[in-house]
């Protein structure tokens, strides 16, 4: 299989290894250059976005345990900075807030509205504080300054940081490597920071696809990987996943990918150096060989 500039690829298929590959080239953390890189299975890498899903997952692990507010509560409860009552927990999960934001530009970019946020002097209050733009919950918006609130209400929660619940209660149990880059604050950045290997992906999304086992409650899974809202075609957007009638997938910039096809009972973990190119065709590329059998 030609893997492009993806840099490491692992499928299972029924919960067993089937294919492991490897490549080189540049790695990025956030944007910043970390040289060629030779990878292997034990070689973290960014995976950007594909963090979002995670937080989705963490976000249902504090739920089941009473410690953060559900899908129906106002975020005005607990973020007292917020202007605008109407605006819930739910429509953080599904970007659906309403609210002025625009990641369509490069992440390098000043204009970029999840590196304005990272730069603001409060990031939760730079997020709220955004013009109104639609209705809450009628229209999809990409925002990682959604995820950037469930992450805050996680960590005020469980009390302890992001990263610490994460490695406790999902990574450890897995067995999972991880590195969660942080900002200057030492908050870490919920959107786009994890740090993974491709096997460490794939353990992620077994996990999802057993229905959580011990972990995750299913019941919040299967709220998270159903459509809640269309964004382009017969693709739509659950609660921090993609999810299209085949399969469901966590995705990041550069081609990162988890993506499962239940039918199947398959699981692929992709790793790529594609960053800011939104059409992502080493992923793309990798993707179509395999699931066109």
């Amino acid at each position: 299989m030609e893997l492009g500039n993806a840099h490491g690829l692992v499928v299972l298929r029924d919960g067993e290894i089937d294919v492991e590959l490897y490549g080189s080239g540049e790695d990025h953390r956030l944007g910043d250059p970390l040289g060629v890189v030779d990878f292997g299975p034990d070689t973290l890498h960014d995976v950007r976005s594909v963090t979002k899903s995670v937080v989705s997952l963490l976000y249902g692990m504090a739920l089941a345990e009473g410690r953060v507010p559900g899908p129906a509560e106002e975020l005005s409860r607990y973020f007292p900075e917020s202007p605008r009552p109407g605006l819930t927990v739910g429509h953080a999960l599904t970007m659906t807030l309403g609210l002025e934001w625009d990641e369509s530009v490069p992440y390098t970019s000043t204009a970029n509205s999840e590196l304005a946020m990272e730069d603001a002097p409060d990031r939760y209050r730079y997020v709220l504080e955004r013009p109104a733009v639609a209705e809450p919950g009628t229209v999809w918006n990409y925002s990682g300054g959604a995820t950037a609130l469930l992450a805050r209400l996680v960590a005020q929660g469980v009390g302890e940081p992001l990263e610490e619940f994460a490695r406790k209660r999902l990574f450890e149990p897995l067995g999972v490597d991880f590195a969660w880059t942080a900002a200057e604050d030492g908050i870490v950045y919920a959107a786009a920071g994890l740090r993974l290997t491709p096997r460490g992906m794939a353990a992620i999304g077994q996990l999802v696809l057993d229905g959580g086992r011990d972990l995750v409650p299913g019941a919040w899974l299967a709220e998270s990987l159903r459509s809640h809202v269309p964004v382009d075609g017969d693709l739509g957007y659950g609660y921090q996943w993609w999810v299209s009638p085949e399969w469901v997938a966590a995705m990041g910039n550069g081609g990162q990918r988890i993506l499962l096809v239940p039918e199947r009972g398959l699981v692929v973990a992709l790793t790529a150096g594609d960053y800011d190119d939104f059409t992502q065709p080493s992923a793309a590329a990798v993707l179509e060989q395999l699931l066109k059998g």
